[in-house]
């Protein structure tokens, strides 16, 4: 069992230099894409001339979308010209009355067509959004992010840097509940330690892509030769598909550090995150179920196992067998604590990360299943397969 143990310590080892490395490459938003510098850079002259579309779709957002559209509005463009528009996706809470009361009057809110057969909800609302702007960037906002007052401007900033294509990053998450805090900030582990995050941006290969659908800010010209959201109008993880889509078409995507703009809370319970990870995992990957099943076969082998052992030898009073386990146990934390110091979580964090791999392969295996069983999956009020 030692050597077995000894493997995983490596193995884990490795993964946590490549982690560190990984991590270091993420350019911070308002910076020129492949540096890592730590204040934004100020808006060029020729950003003056861009026009910004700040697009938010929301449906049943009525605890969301009045605190979204001041942080929007309270943010400074550095002086060019911004359109902020919202489209109310059919909600039945009063969200488009809400919003258009925050907006007073620079906020244009617009009512959501009936969704048409062959599109997913989301992907039609941010269709008909782009339909309705003017600016030559579009920001897609989710109506659960807020903005930090320099986030416009260090968009804008990049944007101008970037000069197309498509500018994406993860929001630093804001956690209540013990699911959230389990879960959640594993989606900044995935990226820190599997992406090679330079190649996102360098490489054409659409398998090299990262994107949080929070916040996407997308050339209009990158848009639409991609084909926007019409062209994935069925995807349920939209946000990787138009990443891909743009790649395709022969443009760039980057991912950026934005957890210092850029804030959400995407969940307020447990239950709200089960169905939501349910809903994106398998078709995250693929819906490839032998894919799935090796890597939650990694997980739990390199990053569950070790405290399992450790666990049984200390109550069992076995302190001679301990240290390799511990090693690897330890390799791992420090793996989740690199991951959660990019995306600006607490450090006790890491500590629950045996406990994290276990709720996502439970979470994975009812996502498999949904698709499997052809029960799909239900979010804010309608039904996806």
């Amino acid at each position: 069992m030692n050597v077995f143990f000894q493997v995983v310590t490596g193995i884990v080892l490795l993964q946590l230099l490549f982690a560190i490395w990984n991590a270091a490459q993420l350019p911070k938003l308002g910076t020129a894409p492949g540096t890592r510098a730590e204040k934004a850079l100020p808006a060029p002259a020729s950003s003056r001339a861009l026009h910004l579309s700040v697009l938010i779709p929301a449906r049943n957002e009525a605890d969301n979308i009045g605190d979204c559209l001041s942080s929007v509005l309270a943010s400074s463009t550095g002086g060019i010209g911004a359109e902020i528009i919202v489209l109310d996706d059919s909600s039945t809470d009063g969200t488009g009355a809400i919003a258009a009361a925050a907006g007073g009057g620079r906020v244009r809110v617009l009512k959501g067509r009936e969704l048409p057969e062959g599109w997913l909800g989301k992907s039609h609302a941010c269709a008909q959004l782009a339909e309705a702007s003017s600016g030559d960037w579009l920001l897609f906002l989710d109506a659960d992010v807020r903005l930090q007052q320099g986030a416009l401007q260090a968009a804008v900033s990049a944007a101008a840097a970037a000069g197309g294509g498509m500018i994406t990053g993860f929001p630093r998450q804001i956690t209540g509940s013990w699911l959230e805090r389990l879960v959640v900030p594993l989606m900044v582990f995935t990226i820190i330690c599997h992406l090679p995050i330079p190649l996102v941006r360098s490489s054409r290969d659409p398998r090299f892509v990262a994107a949080h659908g929070g916040f996407i800010l997308i050339h209009r010209d990158s848009y639409y030769e991609c084909g926007g959201h019409e062209a994935i109008r069925s995807e349920l993880v939209d946000d990787m598909a138009l990443a891909r889509a743009v790649k395709r078409s022969g443009g760039t995507v980057t991912l950026m550090d934005i957890t210092e703009q850029v804030f959400m809370r995407m969940y307020h319970n447990a239950r709200q995150v089960w169905n939501g990870y349910r809903k994106n995992i398998y078709a995250g990957i693929g819906r490839r179920p032998v894919l799935l099943l090796a890597v939650l076969i990694a997980y739990l082998l390199l990053y569950v196992a070790p405290a399992a052992a450790v666990l049984y030898y200390g109550l069992s009073g076995q302190p001679g067998a301990l240290l390799w386990p511990a090693a690897a146990l330890l390799a791992g934390l420090a793996v989740k604590r690199t991951s959660d110091a990019a995306g600006r979580q607490p450090f006790w964090f890491c500590l629950l990360f045996p406990v994290s791999m276990l709720c996502l392969s439970l979470i994975a295996v009812a996502s498999w299943r949904g698709s499997r069983t052809h029960t799909g999956y239900e979010w804010k009020g309608r039904r996806y397969g």
